[in-house]
């Protein structure tokens, strides 16, 4: 037998495996049978050793996550930077300035309707995309490890997280199984169940419980009334006079200081919540919440906190490029802005009306969970972790829906993390949003976002199933505004 035929033979026999592993309506005695037949084959040591091999692979991964990683994140920062400076100079416009008289008391006199002075912005274009970033994420390989594709279709992400299988992913999200009334859920609320999950809540919050007993209060859902409270305690959010002190502070660097990245601001809100119809009548919110963020250099510390190391996009305030003495990190918070960016605020504006409150507990929200969806870390709980759990996931639910796709070369990761890198904001109904959202917080964790894009592509296999062009599939999952979000997970969840 030649070598070419038995790599043939070996790439059908595993995929074989593959398809027998992952479906659901195989027997014990199947799996049985097979696993005799392979301990009988002649090639079963070469068979051992290469899934042997892999696991420990996988197991090893955080010896080399460092180097490649950062080296990755690296690269993919001074991509930004690079076009963030090349639209300086197409557009003639400094990174930063400081504002003349006039200009401060404008924006003084139009602090509630900061609409007023954000000029022409037809020149400006967002920095980058949720595709961008995707395409990034793809190419990243660890160069201490050569993967034989043969061995597993892997989808897009390919490197090796280890990540919860589905069976821990239930295990972990047990409060949300079908048999258990989620408070708040359209499908299972009632006025009765209302008044004693209300007084509930606020029996919890008057006793100052610890995060962790809010938390378990949270997975079933937060009452609307309260939702405001429940985050800020998760959150660790207590509001004082401090924030008020430093609320203003960051005000006086907006009214002091024009940034280039507050067009990039003013522009998302543009292309994204001013055309929702929902959240249109938030501009001016977003508008201070976004300029306050960016001088916010308390957020940097997401930086060191982060397991690859990466580092605040930094700039330069003179003309000598790449001299160091010459960077600075910008914008002061170190966060150049994606497209959408502005949708990570907007959901937030339902539950909070005073803007000083809006602005703490976006921040907290943003430092803890939004910003691992757009930097590359090796953590299971960050984006390139949500990817591949979302890959494994759709795998094991259903693998005549992954096999459907990889046969006619519809990579589904390509459709769900433009979800997930926004939190599914702006996709979603606001109060389905807002409910997801709670479970993010109550389980300390954005492996829900995956779950949730694995459950849609479940939810829709059956007109997935009858199309064979990526236009089609596209087509399918174009406009997900309709879906439940609490009644879909609890179905996935007892499947």
């Amino acid at each position: 037998m030649s070598h070419k035929t038995d790599d043939n033979l070996k790439e059908l026999f595993l995929n074989q495996i593959q398809k027998l592993l992952l479906s659901s309506d195989k027997s014990i005695e199947d799996l049985q049978s097979l696993l005799q037949t392979i301990k009988q084959s002649e090639q079963y040591n070469y068979y051992q050793y290469a899934f042997q091999s892999a696991h420990v692979s996988a197991i090893d991964e955080h010896k080399y996550e460092i180097d490649y990683l950062k080296k990755g994140q690296s690269t993919w920062e001074k991509r930004i930077v690079k076009s963030l400076n090349t639209m300086c100079v197409e557009i003639n416009l400094p990174l930063a300035r400081q504002r003349n008289e006039n200009e401060m008391r404008s924006v003084r006199k139009h602090w509630n309707e900061l609409g007023h002075i954000c000029g022409d912005l037809n020149r400006f274009r967002p920095v980058y995309s949720a595709k961008d970033f995707l395409d990034v994420i793809c190419v990243l390989i660890n160069p201490n490890l050569k993967i034989d594709e043969s061995l597993w279709n892997c989808g897009l992400i390919k490197i090796p997280i280890v990540t919860k299988s589905f069976t821990e992913i239930k295990s972990f999200f047990s409060d949300l199984c079908p048999n258990i009334i989620q408070y708040c859920s359209d499908e299972t609320f009632n006025e009765i169940k209302e008044e004693e999950n209300i007084r509930l809540a606020l029996q919890i919050l008057e006793k100052k419980w610890n995060i962790n007993s809010i938390r378990e209060y949270a997975r079933r859902g937060c009452p609307t009334s309260l939702r405001g409270k429940l985050w800020s305690a998760m959150l660790d959010v207590d509001f004082s006079n401090w924030h008020l002190t430093y609320f203003n502070y960051l005000k006086q660097n907006v009214i002091d200081f024009d940034l280039l990245v507050d067009s990039l601001y003013f522009k998302d809100v543009k292309l994204t919540a001013v055309n929702d119809d929902q959240l249109f009548v938030f501009e001016d919110y977003l508008y201070q919440v976004l300029l306050l963020f960016s001088r916010d250099t308390y957020v940097q510390s997401c930086f060191s906190t982060s397991t690859n190391g990466c580092q605040p996009i930094r700039s330069f305030v003179k003309k000598v490029i790449n001299a160091d003495e010459c960077s600075v990190i910008y914008p002061p918070n170190g966060i150049i802005p994606f497209y959408g960016f502005s949708m990570l605020v907007a959901p937030m504006c339902f539950v909070f009306e005073d803007p000083i409150h809006l602005y703490f507990i976006f921040q907290q929200f943003y430092m803890k969970y939004f910003f691992h969806l757009h930097h590359i870390s090796a953590s299971p709980k960050a984006i390139i972790g949500l990817c591949v759990l979302f890959e494994s996931l759709l795998r094991q639910i259903s693998s005549e829906l992954w096999f459907h796709l990889q046969e006619i070369q519809v990579q589904p990761l390509r459709i769900a993390f433009k979800w997930m890198m926004r939190a599914f904001s702006g996709y979603l109904g606001s109060n389905q949003l807002l409910a997801l959202w709670d479970r993010i917080l109550a389980y300390d964790s954005l492996e829900i976002l995956a779950v949730l894009a694995a459950a849609i592509f479940i939810l829709r296999k059956g007109n997935v199933l009858k199309e064979s062009s990526e236009t089609a599939i596209e087509a399918i999952f174009s406009d997900i505004s309709s879906i439940k979000v609490i009644p879909l997970l609890q179905f996935i969840l007892g499947h």
